[in-house]
């Protein structure tokens, strides 16, 4: 779960800002939206909104871009020149979140100073009832010099000032986060680390307008509640779509019956899934296959969608062959059956982009009054339809707008202490609430130049 995130001096993000799930204990509706963590509340669902240029995207932007950084150690090359354009004096870049994962909270923050990590930090969360726990805090100096703290236990214990050492002296980079190669490690005292590290490799989910739903057909193949789950929801769009099916071959067939450069390429991936059999390959392309091992067998499997046509006629279509609509659709399918069954956090950029605002606010609608929930979603629209306190409590509507310094600043219509029968659609469309264009008088502008002016 997803408790907050803070952000300076990053793309549009100048002064640090917040963005949080917790919910605002004057609001009285919608209690089931809230989570019970060990005590402490949480949201399931938050649509952030904002004018084009707001900076709404990138608030997911710096967190896709975090999550890069920690599960590939390694700043990402987006990262290394996206500090805010109008500070003059602050080269400091600071993202930090706050979150649970099995029912554990944690604080990890990292702050970069000229692409070098200067400070990284996790700490037990004591969720501001009691005191944070260290885990470890690593400080590097402008000359790349590292120094490392753990928690107490660890630095009193004697092999673990070892394993300090090694870290130190041959693992630990400059320009590279410490999590994960900490997680990695065989010591009882990281174990909290390594949960820590499952968030972001396993628990965190992001979606932008480019993602591709690249596992569907193992899932569909392997979980038959999945398979009915997803090709009845599908099918409820009217889109066309009869039914969803996994195609699957062979590996060996392939090979077989490929030319050199086939060859090749199909070696290496037996190679690389002998290495990992329990990792599943995903082909980069815009009809992506899954290459996983089962028993003896590596199978490919590929997504087969299938509509009726003319004369009921049944036609297979591969998915580079459907509408940008229907992939995100599909998706959305996959993630919207997680949110339900899995406490994990999905993050969508534009959730409204290439499909209808009736078929999103359905989906929406859906997930906002199922009771029985488990994770998180989180979104940036334009769709002023989803504007609706049936759906949606006040703290979980956030707005994204440019200060005057060209800052964003993030706020929630909670702040403004509305009635919860009032109609926010209308009160947003007209400005109340700020984070909509400003819109100059077209009528004005001189679209026909006069050639003898």
């Amino acid at each position: 779960m997803l408790i907050r995130v803070v952000i300076e001096n990053l793309f549009s993000f100048g002064k640090r800002k917040e963005f949080n799930m917790i919910p605002n204990n004057r609001l009285k509706t919608l209690n089931d939206h809230k989570y019970n963590v060990d005590g402490f509340d949480l949201l399931k669902l938050s649509s952030v909104y904002g004018a084009n240029g707001a900076g709404k995207s990138n608030l997911i932007k710096s967190l896709q871009l975090f999550q890069e950084l920690v599960v590939e150690e390694e700043i990402p090359f987006a990262l290394r020149d996206a500090q805010f354009k109008f500070n003059d004096d602050n080269r400091k870049q600071v993202i930090a979140v706050e979150f649970v994962q099995d029912d554990t909270a944690f604080y990890y923050g990292i702050e970069i100073l000229d692409n070098i990590i200067s400070t990284e930090e996790l700490y037990l969360s004591g969720l501001g009832r009691k005191k944070d726990e260290l885990l470890f805090e690593r400080k590097t100096n402008e000359n790349g010099i590292t120094e490392i703290l753990f928690l107490k236990a660890f630095e009193d214990d004697e092999r673990s000032q070892l394993l300090k050492s090694v870290l130190l002296e041959d693992l630990v980079k400059p320009n590279k986060p410490i999590l994960k190669l900490i997680s990695n490690r065989n010591n009882k005292f990281l174990k909290d680390v390594r949960m820590a590290f499952g968030w972001f490799q396993d628990t965190l989910q992001i979606i932008t307008p480019d993602t591709r739903p690249v596992a569907l057909a193992h899932g569909i193949d392997i979980d038959r509640q999945f398979h009915r789950y997803a090709e009845d929801t599908m099918c409820s769009f009217n889109i066309g779509i009869t039914s969803l099916d996994s195609g699957k071959t062979e590996i060996q067939k392939l090979l077989n019956n490929a030319d050199d450069a086939d060859t090749n390429n199909l070696e290496q991936i037996i190679q690389q899934i002998e290495k990992f059999p329990d990792q599943m390959l995903v082909t980069n392309d815009r009809s992506p296959r899954n290459i996983v091992k089962e028993g003896d067998e590596i199978w490919v499997k590929h997504l087969k969608i299938k509509h009726m046509g003319r004369n009921n006629k049944l036609a297979s279509f591969e998915l580079d062959e459907e509408s940008d609509g229907t992939v995100r659709l599909l998706d959305f399918t996959l993630a919207f059956y997680n949110l339900i069954n899995k406490r994990w956090v999905f993050i969508i950029d534009e959730i409204e982009r290439s499909i209808h605002p009736l078929l999103i606010k359905e989906l929406v609608k859906k997930f906002s009054l199922d009771p029985q929930t488990m994770g998180q979603l989180i979104f940036t629209t334009h769709e002023s339809n989803l504007l609706d306190q049936e759906l949606f409590r006040q703290d979980e509507i956030w707005f994204a707008e440019k200060d005057e310094n060209g800052s964003t600043d993030l706020y929630s219509l909670s702040d403004f202490k509305e009635h919860k029968t009032i109609d926010i659609r209308k009160g947003y469309l007209n400005g109340r609430y700020g984070s909509i264009p400003f819109l100059g008088n077209l009528q004005d502008l001189n679209w026909h130049q006069n050639d003898t002016e």
